[in-house]
């Protein structure tokens, strides 16, 4: 019956996790491929606030009923004070739909979903390189997905004429999607100013943006990474934005992410949100409710809010650390080439420039695993492994 089904080649990611899980190198081997948070001891992190917000929603334990559609919402407002800002005028017009969904890539799913329904003929341009599942996401959406010049290797930076030349050349109603900030793969974001001209392109050629934003806080900080989402709004753009609080809550198994579309009007917006509950029915009908609950209990209580947003700012502090130091050694040992792109860019990720035969040099005679392409989760390096890993490096760039 099933002799036609071809093989699953594998998640390029999830199947390096695998070997680096089967190696048997096990007195020094360093896991930088996958986007996780690690702490300075190489624990994945509970974070304090949710520990209180854990407590207070088992005592006394909870039903498990079936939540809304969109989630709870405490848990929904939570996702827009974050993403727009509490005093933003969409949000208390009611012109902003909100949604909870199954982590990022449920928004990114639900929204490729509703735009294939309503948009037929619009196609998707994500930046190059994206990370890998936006392209299968919109693909398996049925939308066509094309990809728009950003990554600069010559200069480690971003070829800003080009996307803005390309952007200019699309059709109305194309959706181009867009990382807010902590670009993934490569770390590096659009200055604010950049992020102007973007936009006006973006609003004169009627443009659809979908913005995805998985790292809020582990960039600049709460409001100044969401500076895109917040200028779009304000220049009165009609706009998608995913987000996740998988990272800075470090809450990856519970699936906790959102989906928000800005519209022109109260009324439309209610037509949008009604969609966006009947392709969550036809999907998966409700969000998990432990993940729900526990977003909500922090971001809706001050004190816990206030403890999560310093511990966010702890984990960026750490990973800024330890782009120091990392470039600090390489630049010791290979003095002729400049590393200072490793703290030039931000958040959890870092694209190298090395090559794939590099990286596979890394992972065969250092044991230290990143991804292919370069990309390196620079949250996997503590004080214990990041001269090593520096030191190795260095031996395959000589």
């Amino acid at each position: 019956m099933f002799e036609h089904v071809t093989p699953y080649a594998g998640d390029p990611i999830l199947g390096l996790m695998d070997k680096f899980a089967n190696d048997p190198r096990t007195d020094i081997k360093v896991n930088l491929g996958v986007g996780v948070y690690y702490t300075e001891d190489g624990k994945l992190p509970v974070l304090e606030c949710v520990k209180s917000a854990e407590s207070q929603i088992a005592n006394p334990p909870r039903p498990r009923g079936y939540l809304p559609m969109d989630g709870l919402p405490g848990y929904r407002k939570a996702c827009q004070d974050l993403l727009f800002g509490k005093d933003n005028e969409a949000v208390k017009a009611g012109r902003v739909a909100t949604i909870a969904t199954l982590g990022g890539s449920g928004a990114l799913k639900v929204g490729a979903d509703f735009i294939h329904e309503w948009y037929p003929n619009a196609k998707c341009y994500v930046s190059n390189p994206t990370w890998g599942n936006h392209i299968s996401i919109f693909e398996g959406a049925g939308i066509e997905v094309g990809k728009y010049p950003y990554y600069d290797a010559a200069t480690i930076g971003v070829k800003f004429d080009e996307m803005c030349e390309f952007f200019k050349g699309l059709n109305e109603n194309d959706v181009v999607l867009l990382h807010p900030c902590c670009h993934n793969p490569t770390g590096v974001d659009l200055s604010n100013e950049q992020w102007d001209t973007v936009l006006t392109i973006i609003k004169d050629k009627k443009l659809i943006p979908f913005m995805d934003i998985a790292y809020q806080g582990f960039g600049d900080d709460m409001d100044g990474d969401a500076y895109a989402i917040r200028r779009a709004v304000e220049m009165g753009l009609s706009v998608f934005v995913s987000n996740s609080f998988s990272k800075n809550l470090s809450l990856y198994g519970e699936r906790v992410g959102g989906l928000s579309v800005v519209a022109p009007t109260k009324e439309e917006a209610e037509r949008v949100h009604g969609q966006l509950k009947f392709t969550v029915r036809r999907i998966y009908s409700s969000p998990p409710a432990h993940g729900n609950a526990v977003v909500d209990t922090v971001m809706n209580d001050a004190a816990l809010f206030e403890q999560w947003v310093g511990e966010v700012y702890e984990m960026r502090d750490r990973i800024r650390d330890m782009r120091q130091k990392l470039q600090d050694t390489l630049s010791a040992k290979l003095p002729e080439r400049d590393f200072s792109y490793f703290t030039k860019q931000r958040g959890m990720f870092s694209f190298t420039g090395l090559t794939a035969e590099q990286v596979v040099r890394l992972r065969d005679e250092f044991a230290v695993y990143m991804v292919e392409n370069g990309r390196m989760c620079i949250a996997g390096l503590n004080n214990k492994n990041v001269e090593y890993v520096a030191n190795a490096i260095a031996e395959v760039l000589r």
